[in-house]
């Protein structure tokens, strides 16, 4: 099943929904293809197209071409189930099959893989194969019932009288209720073994049951057990299910000591006097009265005054059996007053009709259910309103300032440096740091103002007071001195920031959701411009997010129509003059914008999850076209660090090899050094995972990190590239020779070849080639042309790259 799986996916290409048949059902499955089912899908009805030999032997039938419906209801069933689902999700789905045959049962996996047929409609190949054992049905439900069963055959004497019976099968709940060892219980004479069967009075019982026919049930008692036999008889054969009702004889004489024992309060009174009859010890002490005083008092006496006359009619309606809907007050002997639940049945009691009452109290609940109410609408660390409550109150205030002809402000603010105080000193010290904020932002807001935390370092304020953007604005500016001012935390002086957005109705909005949303748009302004700042609402600011809408739809449609091209830049080998290689560079032709930089769309595809999809399309298009090539032509893919999230990575590079037939040594894997960033110690795993297979791994734009010389002593790279912005300046600037000449020594200490990228002028080859530079790319040789050009590049590079040295 996981090699049907990879090749179900791996014949699934970019923009498709289904892999073709052909390619995941045809071919090179080998003893496969035996326990195959092949179904044709045809206006939502299955039929079976052809089946392999192990699958005819399951279906127990080898006809082609015939309905689904023709084969034995257990096959069909599962089959449709697996097919159904798999065709709705797209996606393989595994199924599993019980089979009864004569009281046996196998179990098989069933694997439905969908697939597009070149023909019209779908196709769906079910894999079908035995999973365990077969076991018989009868015995796996006998052995794992807790009841014993003991079968018996009946010995006759000389007149044909029952005298003794012979254990001719048990199962192993019997032999453990007997306290007999299993193997010693099977075809034992009950006359000769020594359990709890053996009594002369239980043999007296079951011949009574043969000779009568007549079923029997009875108990045995044996030390602190009870066990309750249930006879039956089938001419001389004798069946005894024996039951464990130890627990229930147990709680049948604790029910007698329910009532003077239980830990809730409960009485009875007279339905008609309304006379406390008894009390029990629960009653006693919650309620504080003695119980001789208890014993006197009518029940109206423990209700409040001004209920008694609402509790009695509602008593007087009850039926045979009430619970209050609505909590009752309840007055202690001390006067305390508590709210209660009470439970009653109307019975005799000592000859009188009474109601016997248990009570709950719920004046704690009460309480906490007060305590939870504030929760729902209120943050749990800083006890600001939540986001809930947020919502909600500024839905009222909208309304009222619509109605008043008046404004509300909503400023959206968020704590600069938040993250470095979590990492620094860690989360305790920053849960106490947004404690003190929100006492802080208490201390600023009054009125019908509302401060509220959104989440995390996200906070909010709601003003209805006073909304003039004059004050408004001196407002948040004073709220930002307010919360940049430090923090004493545990001995730790902590100084943070905040920026701030602000949205105004009518005009930034006139629902909740629209100044939320302006006012979050204003927000990252404030933080695009600098932080520590606030800033209000613009309409260019809203242009701007809707053009970020469109890019990210039209990425979408890109993808989904396959307007991507790759186009190919030559890698030089400055010793040979040689092309080495291609890299493999992403180009997006807008149908109506014409080329878009990948600079950017690339980062807007890494934020909405698409550059996973677009680069597996990269590998597998770049492999395909590399193929092509002569054999000693290399070419280099630009990895994405969001590629390494999703764990698959190297699958995707497998793929992608062996869809295309190109040998690992011809691909070059490039990565910045952002992989390194965040689940170092993962993405490490991937990376030699991928030198496992044979496949180079390249540092792009070296030197422009932070931590580069620790990256490479943490990974053996094939390569490291020079940054353009080293080489442009190379002969104006001698800092920049000099970073050129050091990580080319630094290349060849550590036996790791050294590509300069941005060769413009022969001027920089000359000096990369003096300082040992081993390789070179730039406009000098070519840009990245299209895939149809490359030919017509190694045809011709031969005197370009002459002339150009």
């Amino acid at each position: 099943m996981p090699v049907l799986r990879r090749k179900w996916q791996a014949a699934l290409k970019p923009g498709e929904t289904l892999p073709r048949y052909e390619n995941v059902l045809l071919g090179s499955l080998g003893r496969l293809a035996d326990h195959l089912v092949l179904l044709r899908c045809d206006n939502g009805e299955f039929a079976v197209s052809r089946t392999g030999r192990y699958a005819q032997n399951w279906l127990c039938d080898a006809r082609w071409d015939i309905p689904l419906d023709a084969l034995r209801p257990d096959c069909a069933t599962v089959l449709t189930g697996a097919a159904s689902n798999a065709i709705a999700n797209n996606q393989p789905y595994l199924a599993a099959a019980h089979c009864v045959h004569a009281g046996m049962v196998r179990t098989y996996d069933v694997l439905a893989l969908p697939t597009l047929s070149r023909w019209g409609g779908t196709l769906v190949g079910v894999y079908v194969n035995e999973r365990a054992t077969e076991y018989n049905l009868i015995d796996a439900i006998f052995c794992k019932t807790g009841d014993g069963v003991v079968s018996l055959s009946t010995i006759r004497d000389p007149s044909g009288r029952p005298f003794d019976f012979q254990v001719v099968h048990h199962n192993q709940a019997a032999a453990r209720l007997l306290g007999v060892e299993e193997g010693n219980l099977l075809l034992q004479r009950l006359s000769s073994s020594d359990h709890l069967l053996c009594s002369q009075e239980v043999i007296e019982r079951l011949g009574a049951t043969v000779v009568n026919d007549v079923g029997d049930q009875f108990e045995i008692e044996h030390g602190d057990q009870s066990l309750r036999m249930r006879v039956s008889a089938f001419g001389d054969i004798v069946s005894v299910v024996i039951s464990d009702v130890t627990s229930f004889k147990r709680r049948d004489a604790s029910f007698r000591l329910l009532f003077d024992s239980n830990p809730m309060p409960m009485w009875a009174f007279d339905a008609e006097t309304m006379d406390f009859v008894r009390v029990n010890d629960a009653a006693v002490q919650h309620y504080g009265y003695a119980r001789e005083t208890f014993l006197r008092m009518k029940v109206q006496e423990i209700w409040p005054d001004d209920e008694r006359v609402s509790y009695t009619r509602a008593l007087r309606d009850a039926g045979d059996i009430y619970q209050s809907e609505h909590p009752w007050r309840h007055v202690r002997a001390d006067g305390t007053e508590i709210s209660v639940l009470t439970f009653g049945r109307r019975l005799m009691i000592e000859g009188r009709e009474g109601y016997l009452v248990v009570v709950v109290d719920i004046t704690e609940r009460r309480k906490a259910e007060a305590r939870i109410a504030h929760m729902a609408l209120h943050d749990g660390l800083t006890n600001l309103a939540n986001r809930g409550f947020h919502q909600r109150w500024l839905g009222e205030a909208l309304e009222t300032a619509n109605a008043t002809g008046k404004r509300v402000a909503v400023l959206c603010i968020d704590l600069d440096l938040f993250k470095n105080v979590n990492d620094s000193f860690g989360h305790p010290i920053g849960d106490h740091l947004l404690e003190q904020v929100a006492d802080r932002l208490r201390s600023r807001v009054a009125g019908n103002n509302l401060a509220a935390r959104l989440g995390g370092d996200e906070f909010s304020i709601i003003l209805t007071d006073d909304t003039s953007p004059e004050h408004v604005s001196e407002f948040a500016a004073d709220l930002i001195r307010t919360l940049s001012a430090p923090y004493d935390i545990d001995g730790n002086q902590i100084v943070i920031g905040a920026s701030v957005g602000i949205a105004l109705s009518p005009g930034d909005g006139t629902s909740s959701a629209e100044l939320m949303r302006n006012s979050d748009m204003a927000l990252y302004r404030a933080k695009e411009d600098g932080r520590g700042t606030h800033r209000f609402f613009e309409r260019e600011m809203d242009l701007q997010v809707q053009r970020r809408r469109e890019m990210e739809l039209d990425l979408r449609r890109a993808f989904s129509r396959s307007e991507f091209e790759l186009h190919y830049q030559p890698l030089v080998e400055i010793a040979s003059d040689k092309i080495s290689g291609f890299e493999a560079l992403l180009r997006w032709p807008h149908p109506a914008k014409g080329m878009i930089s990948p600079a950017e769309f690339i980062p807007i595809a890494e934020e909405i999850g698409l550059i996973g999809p677009i680069g597996e399309w990269v590998l597998r298009d770049a492999c395909n076209e590399a193929v092509k090539w002569p054999s000693e032509i290399k070419v280099a893919v630009n990895l994405s660090p969001v590629q390494f999230r999703s764990r698959n990575l190297v699958q995707v590079v497998i793929s992608a090899l062996a869809n295309s037939g190109l040998a690992p040594k011809r691909l070059e894997l490039e990565i910045t050094e952002s992989v390194f960033l965040a689940e170092t110690e993962a993405n490490l795993a991937i990376l030699h995972q991928l030198r496992e297979l044979g496949v180079s791994i390249s540092l792009d734009d070296f030197g422009t990190g932070y931590s580069s010389l620790s990256y490479l002593r943490s990974f053996p790279f094939d390569k490291i590239k020079i940054d353009r912005s080293f080489v442009k300046d190379l002969a104006k600037r001698s800092e920049c020779g000099a970073i050129v000449r050091a990580i080319s020594g630094l290349g060849r200490s550590l036996n790791i070849s050294t590509t300069a990228e941005g060769v413009e002028t022969t001027e920089q080859l000359d000096w990369l080639r003096a300082e040992g530079c081993n390789e070179v790319q730039g406009f000098l040789f070519s840009g990245a042309r299209p895939a149809a050009e490359v030919g017509q590049l190694l045809v011709r590079f031969g005197a370009r790259a002459s002339k150009a040295a």
